[in-house]
């Protein structure tokens, strides 16, 4: 009884984190789906939710994706051999699509940044955006319509 959606077409995706600031930081531009190289141990942090996606981007590197700053904690119940909470970690994307990611961020300015990390059929994935960063008045610009958006919703609750 553990897949009852499937047969429906139904994917199910558990998010472990979210990178919120990424929204407010950049504009994203394009947002790719991404698997990634993790030992035991990160997986088992992942799990219990012990990751943190602050400060965090990838870059390409001799035609391969890796991510940095991804900080997943220590897994508590593992005597010895833990993983290093800060390594870079490898993400597993199509050529097409490295070459293409390779291409906008060296001649457009773009930047690869980490938004989310879910479980999708067991499997740890990474959503990854093609991003370009906002300025000043771009991050006011957000303030503002998000404070607007609140005030419509405030009085369409009150009517």
């Amino acid at each position: 009884m553990r897949d009852r959606g499937r047969h429906l077409g139904i994917e199910h995706k558990k998010i472990v984190t979210e990178n919120r600031k990424a929204r407010y930081n950049y504009f994203i531009e394009d947002t790719y789906e991404a698997g990634m190289v993790l030992v035991g141990t990160e997986v088992k942090s992942l799990r219990i939710g012990r990751v943190n996606l602050k400060d965090s981007y990838a870059k390409i590197k001799n035609g391969e994706v890796f991510v940095y700053q991804v900080h997943i904690g220590a897994y508590p119940f593992a005597q010895e051999n833990n993983h290093e909470p800060l390594r870079p970690r490898k993400l597993l994307l199509n050529k097409r699509e490295i070459k293409k990611l390779y291409g906008k961020v060296n001649e457009m300015g773009y930047s690869l940044i980490p938004l989310s990390i879910y479980f999708k059929k067991g499997k740890a994935k990474m959503t990854l955006a093609l991003a370009r960063g906002k300025r000043k008045y771009d991050k006011r610009e957000t303030i503002r319509r998000r404070d607007q958006k609140r005030e419509l919703d405030r009085e369409k609750k009150e009517h």
